[in-house]
């Protein structure tokens, strides 16, 4: 989607990347702070999530079961169900597995905010440049993950999302500072 003008679509917005961007360094603050504790929350969540979401879609499969596709819905909520219970009972394995999802995230994240750094370059003035800095420090971070494996599992998660987070928060912090100060387009 092409926004005609991004510089007023911004500045009418600002407020909420604002918002976004408190309510970040808030959370990555605490996940820095406890880092072993918010790397086996992050885990015992997503169990949560994936086992109420599975038993929500067995629910709904059998439900609806003459609906096309039932043995692949059936199939989909089972594999919800036990990557939950696995996450949840075994936090410490969940907490490997995710920490490879991170890495992967950590790197793709990074790439994709310096490519929407880029895309508002212009809009953005001389600020574009804290989001740069947030994707190459996702980067960075997906470099020290892999260097310092595996010793580093089971804080690296807690404190890695947190770093990422208050990043990410004061990039959209500044983004929405300069964008309210900047007068109309």
């Amino acid at each position: 989607m092409v926004v005609a003008n991004p510089s007023r679509m911004l500045r009418e917005h600002w407020i909420a990347f604002l918002i976004e961007g408190i309510i970040l360094v808030i959370l990555g603050a605490a996940a820095i702070f406890v880092p072993a504790l918010a790397t086996l929350a992050i885990a015992i969540f997503l169990g949560w999530l994936f086992l109420i979401s599975g038993v929500l879609g067995l629910i709904t499969t059998f439900w609806i079961r003459q609906a096309p596709g039932f043995w692949w819905s059936l199939l989909s909520a089972i594999l919800g169900v036990i990557v939950g219970i696995l996450l949840i009972g075994w936090p410490i394995s969940g907490v490997i597995s995710l920490t490879f999802v991170l890495t992967a995230f950590f790197i793709i994240d990074g790439v994709l905010s310096v490519l929407f750094a880029l895309e508002h370059k212009r809009a953005l003035s001389g600020r574009w440049g804290w989001l740069v800095l947030n994707g190459v420090i996702d980067l960075f971070l997906a470099v020290v993950i892999i260097a310092g494996w595996p010793g580093s599992v089971l804080w690296v998660l807690g404190l890695f999302v947190g770093i990422d987070l208050v990043f990410g928060g004061l990039a959209l912090i500044t983004m929405a500072l300069h964008v309210r100060d900047s007068g109309p387009a």
